[in-house]
């Protein structure tokens, strides 16, 4: 099941481990209140020869939205200098509850590298099976790197205001039932509660297997069509902030459904604003 463009697990990574042409990023997220540092995790332990790829940092710093996707010229900026190049396999890896490598992946996609692949379970299960870690950055060179940035992996809210009027695209959002149905109030202060109408609640947990590996896709597949998901139509991806939404376009990918995009504003845009229609309760 490895495919170094959407996921490989830890023997194929460790069977590469020393190809000069892979380039490996812990791409870690922890959002406020749980007391865990991403960059401090990472200076303390990470998988031989990986770079720090700080989500909140390498982003559209114009936005009041947080870590909405970066400008090419900052992406190709901050991985030139962490000697990511042209040419390159990149896998992604996280030690994260929301799984970030999957945004990562999609950010690398969004700016034309597909040569990029998640870790499936990431560093908690390269630690459960005792691999390798080091405490030391690597020592990096800087590469030459060209983007070609792809418009159609990424949505605003006039595109999904549109396509949830319409009916034309498969809306799915990645949060927890609770949160979809309105039942609890947002992390973030201030947002409406409830879902996009027209949307299809596929929480990112219930593609993941107990050990955090991604489900097989038949597997995959079965939950997107329990949930109601029309796999005929191109999808949209949601979620609270743009992170877990990759989650759901990775699965997607990997079940061969290539027309998606992602809502990179998410809920924390929609919710927001008072004069966009929001529903409540079941899909």
């Amino acid at each position: 099941m490895d495919d170094p463009k959407t996921l490989v697990s830890t023997d194929w990574l460790m069977a590469h481990l020393n190809d000069p042409d892979l380039r490996i990023i812990d791409a870690s997220l922890h959002m406020s209140g749980t007391g865990r540092d991403a960059r401090a995790e990472y200076e303390a332990a990470h998988i031989p020869g990986a770079r720090f790829f700080d989500i909140d940092a390498i982003c559209d710093q114009t936005s009041e939205l947080p870590h909405m996707a970066p400008p090419p010229e900052l992406f190709t900026s901050r991985m030139r200098k962490a000697g990511i190049g042209d040419g390159h396999q990149v896998v992604v890896y996280d030690h994260s509850d929301v799984r970030s490598a999957a945004r990562v992946w999609w950010t690398f996609r969004l700016m034309g590298k597909t040569d990029v692949a998640v870790l499936d379970g990431g560093f908690a299960k390269w630690l459960a099976e005792g691999r390798p870690v080091e405490d030391m950055p690597p020592i990096t060179r800087e590469r030459h790197m060209t983007v070609q940035r792809q418009a159609g992996l990424v949505r605003d809210v006039t595109q999904v205001a549109a396509a949830s009027k319409l009916g034309d695209h498969a809306i799915i959002d990645a949060r927890s039932p609770e949160r979809f149905r309105g039942e609890v109030e947002e992390p973030r202060p201030g947002l409406r509660r409830g879902h996009i109408p027209g949307a299809r609640n596929v929480p990112f947990t219930t593609l993941l297997n107990d050990d955090g590996t991604m489900k097989s896709p038949d597997a995959l597949r079965a939950i997107f069509e329990e949930a109601g998901v029309d796999l005929s139509r191109p999808a949209i991806t949601t979620c609270g902030s743009g992170v877990t939404a990759a989650v759901l376009a990775l699965a997607l990918e990997r079940i061969g459904h290539r027309d998606w995009s992602l809502y990179d504003g998410s809920w924390t845009e929609w919710g927001s604003f008072p004069d966009l229609k929001i529903a409540t309760g079941d899909a």
